[in-house]
């Protein structure tokens, strides 16, 4: 168990540290931080603790990438994305003084290299509570010399994991209190980044070529496109969050309590989660400035933050705390057993994984559900429950329907391969943090969500329910012209390049 940093005086709270490994000894190396999971420059903790141990030191601080082979399977989607943020983020940094080094390999492997080559003192990183990102450290600390310390900054939660709760949590409900309660706490502005005196002097970064990286991502990934409907980095993320032409605090909150569930009006929601994946911004700069708007937009600030600070941080509670999150033994015994009483039972359709991905079912609300996704990025919310809800009644077991739901959510959202993601499909299929049913029974009461086939217990959502809900038929149009509108723009992109050449041809032509 990796200990808390005891309050000290510097610019970041010592509940939002760990110290992972200690050192053997004082020195005045380099520092070193391991960005992965809070791709920024600006309100960022893990940068602002390795900057003010830097400058406590008189040392020099670099930042490092390590970029995988396509981890977890990211596709030029999600790799385009990130890469143009980095891409952006390394000039912010050199604009601030700091190197930027893009390593590609092993973490376990690259980083425990450079740290020995520079002499570094530290280690600073992000906290992600996915098992592979922990046991990447685990190895790391392993591997480094005794006089480098590691330590790890929680810079994506507005309240510490650590700090909200030391426990696996049942639901939202057991765990909005301990986190409100933290909030005076923990949800503060940010300090400037102090300037650092020492540059980096152990060797010049390298120049990435950023181009030759792209193209070899978008090559080895293209059977999942990039979209086009965001554009990366923190600039865009702040246009988004607050611009003055379409941002969600500016133009679009008044309408957020009232709009986010219904899939016919997607700019009722924030758009800012491929942002808030990628780290390219701050759930804490978000909350901040949505809480100022709190006296004049109460219900809509105060559903946006539910979501924002107690939904998100939910969903990493439950990654961290429980190792199974991403399969059927991570559910609670009770959705494990009435899954299972229930499996055999017999099914209307059967579809193969081929099938569900291609949108090749009799039901045509699914299908286009799925089509947003493939073609957009971004299935809206209230349909991903309805969408991975029918997987489970469409294939021949709960363990199947979690497997394909999880794949086809990671390989075409923008913002997949998230505690978020893996949440959702656990919430629809295995009832995870359905409080309702989860709270009544751990009291042992015989009541709860209706019994039915192939479902059990589990909460059930059917096309009449979602008729009754938001105007179907117009939200099928609508995903039918989305993905018209998405195919041609494609096809202009991959017929420029042939035009272009016919035209040099001829024009080469006597």
């Amino acid at each position: 168990m990796a200990n808390v940093h005891p309050l000290q005086q510097g610019l970041v709270h010592g509940g939002r540290i760990r110290v992972l490994k200690p050192s053997s000894s004082s020195s005045n190396g380099p520092v070193v931080y391991w960005m992965f999971r809070d791709q920024r420059a600006s309100d960022n903790w893990a940068l602002l603790h390795a900057a003010d141990l830097a400058a406590r030191s008189s040392a020099p601080l670099a930042v490092v990438f390590n970029l995988f082979h396509r981890f977890l399977d990211a596709h030029a989607r999600q790799l385009g994305f990130m890469i143009r943020g980095l891409r952006l983020l390394s000039l912010r940094l050199q604009s601030l003084g700091i190197p930027f080094l893009l390593l590609r390999g092993d973490a376990v492997d690259t980083i425990p290299d450079l740290l020995y080559r520079c002499g570094a003192s530290y280690l600073v990183t992000d906290f992600s509570p996915l098992r592979q990102v922990r046991a990447w450290k685990d190895d790391i600390c392993s591997r480094v010399g005794p006089g480098v310390a590691v330590h790890e900054v929680d810079a994506h939660n507005v309240v510490p994991l650590w700090v909200a709760s030391q426990k696996l949590e049942y639901g939202a409900r057991t765990i909005r209190g301990k986190i409100h309660k933290l909030l005076p706490e923990y949800l503060v502005g940010f300090p400037e980044l102090p300037v650092l005196e020492n540059k980096w002097k152990a060797w010049d970064p390298p120049e990435i070529d950023w181009d030759d990286l792209l193209a070899d991502v978008l090559r080895r990934g293209e059977d999942v496109p990039e979209i086009r409907w965001c554009e990366p980095g923190e600039a865009g993320a702040m246009e988004v969050l607050k611009g003055s032409k379409g941002g969600f605090l500016t133009k679009r909150l008044k309408n957020y309590e009232s709009d986010r569930n219904d899939p016919l009006k997607p700019k009722g929601l924030s758009g800012l989660s491929p942002y808030l994946h990628f780290g390219q911004i701050s759930a804490q700069r978000c909350a901040l400035e949505a809480q100022a708007l709190r006296k004049s937009q109460s219900k809509s600030v105060n559903t946006f933050l539910e979501e924002l600070i107690v939904r998100r941080e939910l969903a990493d509670n439950f990654c961290y705390y429980q190792p199974h999150y991403d399969s059927l033994q991570g559910a609670w015994e009770w959705a494990q057993k009435t899954l299972m009483d229930h499996a055999g039972d017999k099914r209307e359709h059967i579809y193969t994984k081929e099938q569900l991905e291609k949108a090749k079912t009799a039901d045509p609300l699914w299908n286009a559900a799925q089509l947003e996704m493939v073609h957009y990025g971004k299935m809206h919310g209230f349909m991903r429950m309805y969408w991975a809800k029918k997987i489970l009644e469409w294939t021949t077991g709960p363990e199947e329907a979690l497997s394909v739901a999880i794949y086809l959510n990671d390989k075409y959202e923008i913002d997949g391969r998230d505690p978020n993601g893996y949440v959702g499909c656990m919430w629809s299929i295995c009832g995870i943090h359905d409080q309702v049913y989860t709270i009544i029974w751990n009291l042992s009461c015989k009541q709860g969500w209706k019994e039915r086939p192939v479902f059990g217990k589990i909460r059930y959502m059917n096309y009449a329910g979602c008729k009754r809900k938001f105007d179907v038929d117009g939200y099928i149009s609508y995903i039918n012209k989305l993905v018209f509108e998405t195919k041609k723009r494609k096809s202009e992109v991959i017929s420029a390049p042939i035009a272009n050449h016919v035209q040099k041809v001829m024009k080469s032509r006597p």
